[in-house]
């Protein structure tokens, strides 16, 4: 019974939860992210080769600003695939690409980064990472950026191709030895 009183008197001493608690700590308020876009209509949309980079494709409506771009970067073992959703971003947020299709369901981190005078988002990753399949296939794939909305990836050979030309130039990953 004593050790219950100590702790109850213990318990008294630190201030119960509180709706002011930001007040009272004085810690200051975060800036809220931007309200999210509409998804944009992508009949239509194709990839295209870039006319200014060889292992670069830009997707969008022709004669409209792209909606999203894949590139072949680096090569040998600093080679990349680096994915970049043409959407406003907020500074230095990051999220998740998420890509629906082809059978495979894919989850790639995407961040803010400075382009010019705005924020888009952009990502890479080492050539032969899994969650690339979801782009080397024949049918349509579904990208989504959680307030940058979805777009949907008309089907076309030359993300796979594209993928398949940076994985040729670049060593596989090295695996963990298996133990035994």
């Amino acid at each position: 019974m004593a050790a219950l009183l100590a702790l109850l008197s213990l318990a008294g001493c630190k201030p119960p939860a509180a709706d002011n608690y930001v007040e009272r700590v004085g810690i200051s308020q975060r800036q809220a992210p931007s309200p999210p876009i509409a998804s944009p209509d992508s009949k239509g949309a194709i990839w295209v080769p870039s006319p200014k980079r060889v292992e670069r494709l830009l997707y969008g409506k022709p004669g409209q600003p792209p909606l999203m771009a894949l590139e072949c970067s680096g090569k040998g073992a600093s080679a990349a695939i680096t994915y970049t959703r043409f959407a406003a971003a907020d500074r230095d947020a990051q999220a998740i690409l998420a890509l629906i299709g082809n059978g495979h369901v894919s989850r790639l981190t995407i961040d803010a980064v400075r382009d010019g005078d705005a924020w888009l988002w952009r990502g890479s990753v080492n050539p032969h990472d899994e969650a690339l399949e979801a782009l080397t296939g024949s049918h349509r794939v579904e990208a989504t950026v959680p307030g940058a909305g979805s777009v949907i990836l008309n089907a076309s050979p030359l993300p796979g191709e594209l993928i398949r030309l940076c994985r040729a130039q670049s060593p596989e990953p090295a695996t963990p030895a298996a133990t035994e």
